[in-house]
């Protein structure tokens, strides 16, 4: 089947739009036909009581022996993508589950005392509190209370006094009291009655009349928390950037952007994605408003920011918007150049932490009141209040900077994935790799692999050469202990004789990041907090060659090994400025600069030069590099990660895709067996068969993306407390719970902390996060003393 064929899949449900399960609108009998709502959410009512302070209705409280029930009759319909090849959804004839969240930690008051503003209240003039008049029409406003308790995951019913009648809008923000204290909250909905026969509060002020909460987001960000077992407020605090007065009140600035009417539609490209099999096709669809779904295997020094900027091209010239995510700001700068070459001024806007809280909120505004159509960032933009949204791209979706570090710790993949199937748009997923999760859309059909001509693959790829393998052993009996073979030495020689700069990827960044036992080899750790220890170097602290721990800083100048008694020291590992150190001694003469964590190199010049990397931060270099070094391989190819091969194929191919093509004398040494499956995959550059293997391996063994997991980590009781709360679907099996090693801070050795995994089929991953979404909201109502952390198909298992 061609790109041609790519049809968005026929949606499920009336008016021609794609529906998720779970999102069915609530039916209120009180209110008025037509009534703006934002969320299709079970609502409660808040009842001001007679101390004034509200409480949840009793009809709402959470249970958790429904989500078993809801899941046996259907439950959450698995979404596409969420069905293994040979699984078929099941029908759904359920409501929503009750939601929950991964750490339920202190009960309501405390929730609102910690969120409420710390400011002196001021006194209001004019009529007193109890004195005031509800709204003439539509008097009922219903909230979500910024409080990120799970058994508080619904939405409140508050009364809208007239004087707030205008600025107490549907999205916008608001602030109540609950549970005697203030605190923020978006106003979801705004009905004509509530089901409550009580008394209700009244809203305390409106902070905006800006409606920042758009209806399309309000149900994205109610998807992915039901999906990643969270609740709605913690996923909001991701997509909506907290508020800046002076951004919000000013006009916007003249120039910056051109209103949508008078921008026009830029031309679609046409040359691009040539190289690609369907790529032209795929281009051509986006234009004419289609949504096909792709996965790009990008070839080896491609242009990735243009390719997309190409793509977002098609989309807008189809009248749509666009929505691009990077991992990091120095692919931002890339993209955001590229756009700008390709659809000129004023048509895109950038999102970024680094921008400054007024900038990025004015920015952010700018989308949400639709001045602009096509936004790129990082992995926050995945919710970006994009109109019409007709494209959604994700440039490396391996990389670990794309998942949420906070709670419910969701992945831009899988927003994405929610969002495109949502709004029915247009998806493409690229990179110089390809993840296990990438190729489960292909191999289910749900996305169409772009990928170029073995002919093409090879005019576009360097020479990759192995190093470890019996014929080089034989022809360099040194190699094997050699961290520099006399292969590589040669290729960097030849590189800068031909004034060409060389790139040296090192996967540990210091100097000597890693140490053990002189005699023994037993890792050396910290009597303090039992962390690795490490040799900063001379010139980089005070303490010379004293060694350190990486985690508290301790100093560990009389270490004693534990199990022999001696007192010396050897480097286990080497840092990437040990490694420049010794290569700048290896070609005196040539520059050497290094990029890693202490300070990141956007590009470097095409001149002689050995430029030194940690994984994720090598330069670009103008004209490509003539040589790269990849040392240290099985530092990525140990880990105790389930994604260790994929992993490390990723940081090798985004370094190799730097350099030049092998008929322009580019040429890559890798210190590894080329009979390892990554290695392989190098050598023919064919990330689509790793990928292939890697997911296929995962289904035999039972692990994500074949199957739907989650973790549950806390103290043993706290873990055992929540999977006994938890009615699990029958198909759901529990490993564990094991003890897990300490977090990297000191004290961290006294808090015993487990995770126990679940696992189940794809198509019951809705029943196991309502489940456990329904055991943390018991745990949160009962005022559990430790909380649990809940994360579905995290990226770290082992």
């Amino acid at each position: 089947m061609t790109l041609l064929d790519m049809e968005p899949a026929e949606p499920s449900g009336s008016a021609g739009s794609p529906r998720l399960a779970g999102m069915e609108p609530a039916t209120v009998s009180s209110g008025p036909a037509g009534s703006p709502r934002l969320a299709g959410m079970e609502s409660a009512t808040v009842s001001s009581g007679s101390a004034g302070s509200p409480r949840p209705a009793a009809s709402a409280r959470p249970r958790a022996g429904a989500a078993r029930r809801a899941g046996a009759a259907g439950g959450d319909e698995a979404l596409p993508f969420d069905l293994a090849p040979d699984e078929s959804a099941p029908a759904p004839d359920a409501g929503p589950p009750t939601t929950g969240a991964p750490e339920p930690a202190a009960d309501a008051k405390s929730a609102a005392k910690s969120a409420a503003k710390p400011a002196a209240k001021k006194k209001r003039a004019g009529k007193p509190k109890g004195a005031r008049e509800p709204a003439a029409e539509l008097p009922v406003a219903r909230v979500c209370v910024d409080l990120p308790l799970p058994h508080l995951d619904r939405p409140f019913d508050y009364l809208v006094p007239s004087d707030l009648a205008d600025t107490a809008v549907v999205g916008g923000r608001v602030r109540v009291r609950f549970a005697g204290q203030l605190v923020d909250g978006y106003v979801l909905d705004r009905v004509g009655g509530s089901e409550h026969p009580g008394k209700l509060a009244y809203l305390d002020r409106a902070l905006s009349a800006e409606p920042v909460l758009s209806p399309e987001i309000a149900r994205l960000a109610r998807a992915v928390a039901d999906r990643c077992a969270g609740t709605l407020a913690d996923v909001l605090r991701l997509a909506i950037p907290p508020r800046h007065a002076r951004a919000e009140s000013a006009a916007r600035r003249a120039g910056d952007v051109l209103p949508v009417d008078a921008q026009g539609r830029p031309q679609p490209p046409h040359d691009g994605f040539g190289r690609y099999r369907g790529g032209p096709a795929y281009l051509r669809m986006l234009a004419e408003g289609r949504s096909p779904r792709a996965v790009l295997a990008a070839l080896p020094g491609e242009d990735w920011p243009r390719r997309i900027a190409e793509a977002v091209a098609a989309a807008l010239a189809s009248g749509r918007g666009a929505v691009a995510v990077v991992p990091d700001a120095r692919d931002l700068d890339r993209l955001d150049a590229a756009l700008a070459d390709v659809l000129g001024p004023g048509r895109h806007t950038t999102l970024a932490a680094s921008l400054g809280p007024e900038e990025r909120y004015r920015r952010w505004l700018a989308v949400r009141r639709g001045e602009v159509q096509a936004v790129a960032g990082t992995r926050a933009t995945a919710f970006a209040p994009v109109a019409d949204l007709g494209l959604a791209v994700l440039w490396d979706d391996g990389d670990d900077l794309h998942a949420e570090p906070r709670a419910p710790y969701c992945h831009a993949r899988e927003v994405l994935l929610v969002r495109t199937q949502m709004a029915d748009a247009g998806l493409l997923i690229g990179g110089f790799a390809r993840t296990a999760e990438a190729q489960l859309l292909v191999e289910t059909g749900w996305a169409k692999p772009l990928e170029a001509d073995r002919e093409v693959v090879r005019a576009a790829a360097p020479r990759v050469v192995p190093v470890g393998d019996d014929r080089d052993l034989a022809a360099d009996p040194s190699a094997s202990a050699a961290r520099l073979p006399t292969v590589a030495w040669r290729a960097a020689r030849e590189a800068l004789a031909a004034d060409a700069p060389v790139l040296v990827q090192v996967p540990r960044r210091g100097y000597v990041p890693s140490v053990a036992c002189g005699r023994c080899r037993r890792p050396a750790r910290c009597t303090t907090c039992s962390g690795p220890l490490e040799l900063r170097g001379r010139g980089e602290s005070g303490e010379g060659d004293v060694p350190s721990c990486r985690w508290c800083g301790h100093l560990a100048g009389g270490w004693t090994c534990p199990d022999c008694g001696h007192r010396g020291l050897r480097a286990s590992v080497l840092g990437a400025r040990r490694t420049a150190e010794e290569l700048g001694r290896a070609f005196p003469g040539i520059p050497v600069r290094t990029s890693g964590r202490d300070g990141v190199l956007t590009e470097v010049g095409g001149g002689a030069a050995l430029v030194i990397a940690t994984p994720g931060a090598e330069p670009v270099a103008d004209g490509g590099y003539g040589a790269a070094l990849l040392l240290d391989t099985w530092a990525l190819l140990t880990r105790a990660d389930l994604r260790a091969s994929e992993e490390a194929l990723r940081r090798w191919a985004n370094a190799i895709a730097l350099v030049r093509p092998a008929r322009s004398g580019g040429r890559v040494v890798i210190a590894a067996d080329g009979a390892i499956p990554a290695v392989q995959a190098l050598l023919r550059w064919d990330p689509a068969w790793h990928a292939a293997r890697e997911l296929a391996d995962r289904a035999e063994l039972g692990f994500p993306p074949a199957v739907r997991m989650a973790s549950v980590t806390g103290t043993p009781d706290a873990v055992a407390d929540l999977l006994r709360l938890a009615d699990l679907p029958d198909a759901a099996e529990v490993l564990g719970p094991v003890p897990i090693p300490p977090a990297p801070r000191a004290g961290a050795e006294d808090e015993e902390l487990e995770r126990a995994l679940v696992r189940c089929p794809r198509s019951l991953g809705p029943a196991l996060a309502a489940a456990l979404r329904a055991a943390a909201s018991v745990r949160s109502a009962h005022k559990a003393p430790h909380p649990a952390r809940i994360a579905v198909d995290p990226l770290e298992l082992l």
